[in-house]
């Protein structure tokens, strides 16, 4: 048994990725039989291991817990915003890798974004997801999910500005997330006012977002740069297709061979894979295929398994 404190930078209450994985990790851990606590910042408390998700916002308590604990056990998680702007720029976030016994990233394609000095002390722990409902969309429509908050790093309204180049009516986008970014939050409700086959829903409780993700024919991942998206991970233990751009993270959690990959920031290539998921049922066949194949990858008895492995 040991004493474990995961250091997060998302605070009590928020619905950031962060904070429902390090909440989940501690659920695994706890089962485990370690104890466990989820701060926002290491302040001294005796513990055996610390895990800090995101390494240039925890840098601060990594610093701290390798000065007062030299000889207790370090891991440092690296997000999306870590891997593909921090890391080039911060040194900070350079520094806490360095000081980690053990780096976890979130998705096998982020390997490649290490040096070989971090590759070779960095393990992948997928994020897992055990949502009890199957796929079941609706009749006589054709639904797309966007579930995230709107934020630049989402690129958000990718989906929303795709429907211009669509010209199936029977589409429809069910947006979900809080507007972190208040401007983003404008653009979208002026895009409610002038299409009606785009809805933005607000924040809704996680439980509500799996029921819309259970509801709809695909998911869109739209993301400029993905640690590795829960919310992927979720759709294909649900069986839900996903449809995401093509960048490292959202490659890593598919896989390199999947089909339903468009451009960053090309909104007309995405229309055009959503039309042809909405017409050819050959195509959605074979996504619902390649999504099936990688559901087991995100299975929690393969996320406990691999992260008591990288802390032990």
């Amino acid at each position: 048994m040991q004493r474990i404190v995961i250091v997060t930078p998302a605070a009590a209450g928020a619905r950031s990725g962060n904070r429902h994985t390090a909440l989940r990790w501690a659920s695994l851990l706890r089962g485990a039989g370690h104890r466990v606590r989820v701060v926002a910042q290491w302040q001294g408390e005796p513990c055996d291991t610390l895990v800090a998700l995101h390494a240039r916002r925890s840098h601060g308590s990594i610093v701290r817990f390798r000065q007062e604990r030299p000889g207790k056990r370090l891991v440092v998680v690296l997000t999306g915003t870590d891997l593909y702007r921090d890391l080039p720029g911060s040194a900070d976030a350079r520094q806490s890798l360095q000081l980690a016994d053990r780096v976890v990233v979130l998705q096998e394609a982020a390997l490649r974004e290490l040096g070989d000095a971090i590759r070779r002390k960095a393990r992948v722990v997928y994020q897992s997801a055990d949502p009890k409902l199957r796929h079941a969309p609706p009749d006589g429509r054709f639904r797309v999910a966007v579930i995230g908050h709107l934020r630049g790093e989402k690129d958000p309204m990718r989906t929303a500005l795709a429907l211009e180049h669509l010209r199936a009516e029977q589409v429809e986008v069910v947006h979900l997330g809080a507007a972190l970014d208040p401007a983003i939050g404008a653009e979208a409700q002026r895009w409610m006012a002038r299409e009606p086959r785009y809805r933005w829903l607000g924040s809704v409780t996680h439980s509500r977002a799996l029921a819309w993700l259970a509801r709809s024919h695909v998911l869109v991942v739209s993301s400029v740069m993905e640690g590795g998206a829960n919310v992927i991970a979720e759709a294909a233990r649900v069986g839900t297709p996903v449809i995401a751009s093509r960048v490292s993270g959202n490659i890593g959690m598919l896989g390199r061979d999947y089909p339903g990959y468009f451009p960053l920031y090309d909104e007309k290539r995405l229309a055009r894979l959503l039309e042809r998921a909405a017409r050819d049922r050959r195509f959605y066949r074979a996504l619902k295929q390649k999504v099936s194949k990688r559901r087991r990858l995100f299975a929690p008895a393969a996320e406990r398994k691999a992260l008591i492995a990288a802390i032990r």
